[in-house]
């Protein structure tokens, strides 16, 4: 039942109290831990003592930060802790101890060989959240193998289904090995808090790189499970539907995407060419992907008196999908202009501030944004003298 207590707790943010023991580096860890700092999570982020290796790539800030860096620690507190001392090992026990979640990206065993394994945690906090985040899980015969972006998305086929038909297998634009990886990661921990309301434990969550790919590829993999036949390259064009990919206009590349042939008499009439509706060769969605050539030039030649912009004007009138190919830049500023911005600005100082990305939930009635910047490192090591008070030391 909703009570007024319960309306009023809903302007704070979800993860408020909830404290989370960040033991990663690079980026699938610290993505993990950074999505739940947006949510409101208090992350203390434990470094080594020369530093995440993501605090001396470029590009740097006016500061002296990283962009990467800030980008993937924002709203974390951050100390340093040299793990190969027994008592700094001491003082990350204690830590946990009074945690609600831990995560680390270590290889497979070295938590363990760093004494802050799950076995050894879980035993001074039973309640504990543990989520490890590795190349190829915790077990098996590729467990100790080093995974890096590229190689997740070799490994999971990705990349043999990325590209131009007549070209080489191509990487996505992104380290999306890494990034899934570090959101089923922020999923799973959710998942396991809830269930830790009903029966009181912890859980050990092992999130693999190549799993998780595998898990973003749901349409391709239940396409060669239905047919046995490998999904092969198909450039910028759907691999199932047609017209529905990216076409050239005067200036640049706009997309369209019809999936029905309501949409497609639409579309043939749009472009001054209603004769398409009636071709035997465009009746269904199979025949049109049989002859999408056809339909390419066809899309093209009333396009390239226009630019992309009116082409997807006039399209968007009509009720076709479509749009510009647009590039980060204006990605980033069509989000502001439609109230939805995907940053959140942050200030070291009085007199320096940055944006960095932001979580894209948005949670009825609470706060976006508001959060701190990466810290400095060791900036909040003052809290590791009382490491049983250092939960109750928030922003």
């Amino acid at each position: 039942m909703t009570t007024p207590s319960s309306i009023s707790d809903r302007t704070s943010k979800p993860l408020d109290g909830l404290c989370v023991l960040d033991f990663t580096r690079v980026l699938a860890g610290p993505y993990a831990t950074a999505l739940l700092a947006d949510l409101g999570a208090d992350v203390v982020k434990v470094e080594p003592p020369a530093g995440d290796d993501y605090r001396h790539i470029a590009p740097f800030l006016a500061d002296g930060s990283t962009a990467i860096f800030e980008a993937l620690n924002r709203g974390k507190r951050g100390v340093v802790l040299d793990l190969a001392k027994p008592d700094h090992r001491a003082i990350a026990v204690a830590l946990a101890k009074s945690a609600d979640v831990v995560v680390e990206n270590f290889r497979p065993g070295v938590a363990d060989r760093l004494g802050i394994g799950w076995g050894e945690l879980s035993d001074a906090n039973p309640g504990l959240v543990y989520a490890s985040i590795s190349g190829f899980g915790q077990d098996g015969p590729d467990a100790g193998r080093p995974a890096y972006d590229i190689i997740g998305q070799a490994l999971s086929g990705i990349m043999h289904i990325t590209g131009d038909p007549a070209g080489p297998p191509t990487m996505i634009g992104e380290s999306i090995a890494d990034v899934v990886s570090g959101l089923f990661a922020s999923w799973a921990i959710l998942a396991a808090l809830h269930e830790r309301e009903r029966t009181g434990r912890g859980r050990h969550i092992d999130v693999a790189m190549l799993d998780a790919m595998m898990a973003l590829q749901p349409l391709t993999v239940a396409r060669y499970l239905a047919t046995g036949e490998v999904p092969m390259r198909v450039g910028n064009r759907h691999p199932l539907s047609a017209p529905f990919g990216a076409y050239r206009a005067s200036d640049r590349s706009f997309v369209v995407a019809v999936l029905n042939s309501k949409l497609f008499t639409t579309l043939a009439q749009t472009i001054g060419r209603p004769d398409m509706a009636e071709d035997a060769r465009f009746a269904t969605d199979p025949l049109r992907l049989a002859h999408e050539a056809e339909l390419r030039a066809a899309i093209e030649d009333w396009a390239a008196s226009l630019t992309a912009a009116e082409a997807v004007a006039r399209l968007q009138a009509a009720g076709v999908p479509a749009a510009q190919v647009g590039d980060t830049a204006s990605a980033l500023a069509a989000a502001e202009m439609r109230g939805r911005p995907q940053t959140q600005v942050v200030a070291r100082t009085a007199d320096a501030s940055f944006r960095v990305p932001e979580q894209p939930a948005r949670f009825v009635g609470a706060p976006r944004g508001g959060g701190r910047p990466a810290p400095r490192l060791g900036e909040h090591n003052a809290i590791l003298s009382d490491p049983a008070t250092a939960w109750r030391t928030r922003r």
